[in-house]
């Protein structure tokens, strides 16, 4: 299934863009995502945290996504 994932701050340097496509296999969680980017991606391993919204709604790991789900990167935030 496509799903495309969308960045913003240091996640969209990582990925050198804004979005970028994913295919996955049907009954794939936020997890196999996480995994997946770090695999393709590993700068994201150095991140603290790094939270996921699926369709703008924060999901947890075990979330199940569905075909042409949209998946933002919301990278931890920092400053005063």
């Amino acid at each position: 299934m496509n799903i495309e994932i969308i960045a913003f701050g240091i996640a969209k340097d990582i990925i050198q863009g804004k979005s970028v496509a994913m295919n996955l296999a049907l009954g794939a969680t936020v997890s196999d995502v996480k995994k997946d980017l770090i695999r393709d991606y590993p700068d994201f391993q150095s991140l603290a945290s790094l939270k996921l919204a699926v369709n703008a709604e924060y999901v947890s790991d075990d979330y199940i996504l569905n075909e042409n789900d949209e998946v933002v990167l919301i990278p931890p935030v920092s400053g005063g």
